[in-house]
């Protein structure tokens, strides 16, 4: 008895001590240093606007960690590496990036990642479809140059948009790589956790860079607003993502469906897998570029479309409120310079809005920097009179003059800096210092507008956002000129690789064969 007590004990401390041994040995583990970097935009060619730094609102060191709530302190991907946040500058969509601004942030980037090295795996967070003046594969050329700096050994896992676009420059230096499932992208923090999980997988695992990529161009260049995953065939196309991801030997697989309204040879549908079986890298990919090739006549626009005279006519009908107009042609979601008056311009000339008593209109929103300046001066209940709108893009339509009744002014918002709202009759525009998308019921309770109380309400947008399309009474999408104007053969893209479909309908079958990308560390 006494003897198998003893044993007992000695078992027991044994036990402890191999679970202490091993705790401490996890606890001295070296953690791998993984940099955070990244410049994301979607820039729109066909807009005379063009995005300047201040407009990025970079992010310097730590206080990059605010935008990742992945990334508090104590998490999961927190506590598996050594952090190196760099730079990371994100904008609202715009015109193309000037120089200036491009090699200042690049700049910066690269001075930071030199002072600080050296890396095992960097977190590359961009959109994809940054275009910047004199370059034609703005995210190519900031990973190449990053890759000079860290060295080819590093593992690079990016982060993208799935309205973003993949050379085979960006395909070679991203190790891993990954993009948005969903459109509208409620999926965006999800996405951006696979790819830094995905890349601490294999550090931890001593995997490092997958054995093979796999990457197929699509001859296909269609709007967001053609090829939302809430309706067919988009919703069934990245359905069959999961599928592919889930067999051994395959890291990730994804498709982008590519940026339109930008007029580079990269701007095309893409699709690309990850991992180490070659067989079933291959084979996924080319199952998803042909999945999408087959379904290309089926993509419709998201919601009902019409010009916008034939969308007032049937808003002012509805007894559904609030009756929800998309101002397509000047979204700045998608690029649009933001300031187009064209659709203010008719909704102003329309009788049924001269009265305050006539249908409730709220108009978000129009750039007006003289207008704010004179509302500063009045306040709240003071009459206004000044000048607002095409100051960037007066192509379709000339400045405004607003002449009003200021109801709410706003201090402090980041990207519209100052909003006013002015009563003209029926209609309450929102005028901003800067332009700034309106997305949220808060944008709108914030200036004492109720859009659920209001019988239309036109907003610069193309689908709606989620909290948007809940709050719809009903919606449509109106054809409205600007730099995102949804007609591309009406742009005009010259620089663009041809055959593409839809601008070439009759397009042969093209070659969708998987093409194996080489690993960063084997290019010559």
């Amino acid at each position: 008895m006494k003897k198998s007590f003893v044993l007992l004990l000695i078992s027991f401390f044994l036990t402890v001590s191999c679970k202490q041994v091993q705790k401490e040995k996890q606890e001295t583990k070296k953690l791998p240093r993984v940099a955070i970097a990244g410049i994301g935009i979607e820039s729109s060619t066909f807009s005379p606007a063009q995005s300047h730094e201040e407009a990025f609102h970079a992010r310097i060191g730590d206080s990059i960690f605010g935008r990742y709530p992945f990334f508090a302190e104590g998490s999961d991907i927190r506590n598996r590496a050594e952090w190196v946040p760099t730079l990371l500058g994100k904008a609202i969509p715009g015109g193309i990036v000037t120089t200036e601004a491009y090699e200042s942030m690049v700049g910066k980037t690269l001075k930071m990642l030199e002072e600080n090295g050296p890396y095992d795996g960097l977190f590359f967070d961009i959109h994809g479809a940054m275009s910047v003046v004199g370059l034609q594969d703005a995210e190519g050329d900031l990973i190449k140059r990053i890759r000079e700096v860290v060295g080819p050994e590093v593992l690079i896992s990016s982060s993208m948009d799935l309205h973003g676009n993949v050379t085979e420059t960006l395909a070679e230096q991203s190790d891993l790589i990954t993009c948005y499932r969903m459109a509208p992208h409620e999926d965006a923090l999800e996405s951006k956790a696979r790819a830094i999980t995905n890349m601490l997988d294999r550090l931890e695992n001593g995997k490092g860079k997958p054995e093979y990529k796999a990457w197929i161009p699509v001859p296909i260049l269609l709007p967001g607003e053609k090829t939302s995953t809430r309706i067919e065939p988009g919703k069934s196309l990245y359905a069959k993502i999961p599928a592919i991801e889930q067999q051994e030997g395959v890291i990730d697989a994804a498709i982008w469906i590519g940026y339109a309204w930008a007029d580079e040879p990269r701007n095309h549908a893409v699709v690309m897998v990850t991992g180490d079986d070659k067989e079933e890298v291959t084979k996924g990919a080319e199952d998803l570029a042909k999945a999408f090739w087959e379904v290309r006549n089926e993509f419709e626009f998201v919601a009902p479309v019409a010009t916008f005279e034939e969308s007032l006519a049937k808003a002012l009908k509805s007894e559904k409120h609030p009756y929800i107009i998309s101002d397509m042609g000047d979204n700045p979601t998608a690029g649009g310079a933001g300031d187009v008056t064209w659709t203010l311009e008719e909704i102003l000339a329309r009788p049924e809005f001269k009265s305050e008593k006539g249908p409730s209109l709220i108009y978000a929103s129009i750039p007006g920097p003289e207008l704010i300046n004179e509302a500063l001066k009045v306040g709240v209940g003071g009459k206004v009179s000044a000048m607002a709108g095409a100051e960037v893009d007066d192509r379709f339509a000339p400045p405004l003059k607003l002449t009003g009744t200021v109801t709410a002014i706003k201090e402090g918002d980041r990207d519209a800096e100052f909003e006013v709202v002015v009563q003209i009759g029926s209609i309450k525009v929102i005028v901003t210092k800067k332009r700034k998308p309106y997305h949220y019921k808060a944008d709108f309770i914030d200036l004492n507008l109720d859009p659920e109380k209001t019988d239309i309400v036109v907003v610069k947008i193309g689908y709606l956002v989620p909290e948007l399309y809940e709050m719809r009474g009903d919606w449509i999408m109106a054809l409205t000129p600007g730099g995102v104007d949804q007609d591309l053969e009406r742009l005009g893209h010259k620089h663009i690789k041809r055959p593409m479909f839809p601008l070439d309908k009759d397009m042969e079958t093209p070659d969708l064969s998987a093409r194996l990308i080489k690993a960063s560390d084997k290019l010559e």
